[in-house]
């Protein structure tokens, strides 16, 4: 594999997502506004009496279902990207004339890979960071030292969270072979997210301690598992041949 070539490829893709408002809106807009919310919901919490909220107590138990949702976002983002890149190329006719290069299958599927992965990805790590910074503002009055960094969001954000983008890449490309409709694609692509809202559910529920390590590495393992079969899935679905004779 080029790796020059993937990258030409996925440069396309770039050039062709910073024109699409609904995918720049998806993508980097979402993770600010989940940052700056529940920091903000501490906030109103002390300023407004809500002591019950934001007791040393409560946040202990909050902020991990707090960080969660970076994950949950992780399994959102890549959606609109990824079914856009392969959809949206097949509605607008550019897809076939990207085949009739010389580049390979595996470059093309690799650039488009990067694509999918780099914007989502980097946007979740700004977003998580605004969130730490203005979190700890608050836990450092509230518990006597800074909640974050630590080892169970050190996970979640360098382990959990890139395997799930890769999942959600991988998921949304196998459904974009199957459908022909950019909306029907990025809807049933985020239907992704349910198991990890099933992960935070049994988190508020108790059955799944989000704050542990070990579950944050159980969850990373069963992660990088589906990735490795989705790899092989999606390897088999986009394929030159098939793409231009079954694809439509």
């Amino acid at each position: 594999m080029r790796l020059s070539q993937a990258w030409i490829v996925a440069t396309k893709e770039f050039a062709t997502f910073s024109k699409k408002k609904n995918i720049i809106y998806s993508v980097f807009i979402v993770p600010l506004v989940v940052s700056v919310a529940f920091p903000a919901i501490i906030w109103y919490a002390q300023h407004r009496g809500r002591a019950a909220i934001a007791s040393p107590a409560e946040l202990v138990l909050l902020l991990p279902t707090f960080s969660f949702f970076f994950l949950i976002l992780a399994g959102f983002t890549p959606a609109t990207i990824a079914s856009y890149s392969l959809v949206g190329e097949k509605l607008e006719k550019s897809l076939e004339p990207l085949l009739a290069t010389p580049t390979t299958d595996g470059e093309i599927l690799f650039g488009k890979w990067l694509a999918a992965f780099v914007p989502p990805m980097g946007a979740i790590l700004v977003g998580s960071a605004v969130y730490m910074g203005l979190m700890d503002a608050f836990t450092h009055a509230a518990l006597g030292y800074y909640y974050y960094p630590n080892w169970n969001a050190a996970v979640l954000l360098f382990l959990e969270v890139p395997l799930a983008v890769v999942m959600s890449v991988e998921w949304n490309v196998f459904v974009s072979s199957r459908v022909s409709d950019v909306r029907i694609a990025q809807q049933v692509g985020a239907l992704l997210i349910l198991p990890f809202a099933g992960i935070y559910v049994g988190g508020e529920m108790g059955l799944v301690t989000l704050g542990d390590v070990s579950t944050s590495m159980y969850i990373a393992g069963a992660l990088a598992i589906i990735d490795l079969l989705l790899l092989y899935v999606v390897g088999e679905t986009f394929q030159r041949d098939l793409i231009l004779t079954k694809w439509k």
